[in-house]
């Protein structure tokens, strides 16, 4: 089966999660693309994987990708991308905060903008976060925003179109995600935006905390500016014919 974009969601532990998503998926892509989902179990505990393949009997288009223990949000998302069999990728946040309404408009957006768009980045209103997450973020985005210049006011945001080549050539980190711009304009590619209405997770609690990442994406911030100063032009090479 040929697909035009793949859905790619990582999951830990959402099992009352899965199955409104997945009609919202559904609901939102049929009749607009050939569409597949591959949704990356990451080590759940609970009905997640049970779940999934309940779902799975009736529809050919969705796949589970299993760790066998949790390797983090940005592993899982590579997992679902080297998997897909489409040339461009959705990634959604898995516990529904991320409305699945506005996968047109990305879609949309990245054929608007052309070939030299390589990633199409969600920018969230609304935030249905918690006061201090939201502080937390706006905090963070402020000094990601003035050490790498990236000029995406919400690079955090996990909705987000890109064309899977573009990705896949990205040197890969265990925050990539959260990085994402930066590096995609570092490949010389144009980023495009589009506002997305933030909505509260559908059930259970968020698996990602804040304290034990903080430090780690100091280095991490470190770690991309230094990639980013590093970068090279790629020499443009033409072959000389013989006479």
């Amino acid at each position: 089966m040929v697909f035009d974009v793949c859905v790619v969601v990582p999951v830990r532990n959402e099992a009352g999660n899965i199955a409104p998503l997945i009609g919202e998926i559904e609901q939102a892509l049929t009749g607009v693309a050939r569409f597949e989902a591959v949704y990356v179990n990451d080590g759940s505990t609970d009905g997640t994987e049970a779940e999934l393949l309940r779902l799975m009997q009736a529809r050919p288009w969705l796949r589970q990708v299993r760790h066998a223990q949790s390797c983090g949000q940005s592993a899982a998302v590579r997992t679902g991308v080297r998997a897909a069999q489409a040339p461009v990728i959705i990634t959604l946040d898995g516990d529904g905060q991320n409305n699945p309404a506005f996968m047109p408009d990305f879609l949309k957006r990245l054929a608007e903008a052309g070939e030299g768009c390589g990633l199409v980045q969600g920018q969230r209103l609304g935030r249905k976060d918690t006061g201090f997450k939201r502080f937390q973020s706006k905090v963070a985005n402020y000094v990601r925003s003035r050490v790498l210049r990236d000029a995406t006011r919400d690079t955090g945001c996990g909705f987000k179109c890109f064309r899977r080549d573009v990705y896949l050539a990205l040197p890969y980190f265990d925050a990539l995600h959260r990085f994402m711009p930066a590096l995609v304009r570092r490949e010389g590619f144009e980023i495009a935006f589009v506002d997305v209405v933030d909505r509260p997770r559908l059930t259970g609690v968020s698996n990602y905390g804040f304290f034990d990442r903080l430090w780690v994406g100091i280095i991490d911030l470190a770690g991309v500016r230094w990639l980013i100063s590093r970068r090279r032009r790629i020499p443009v090479a033409n072959e000389v014919q013989g006479s």
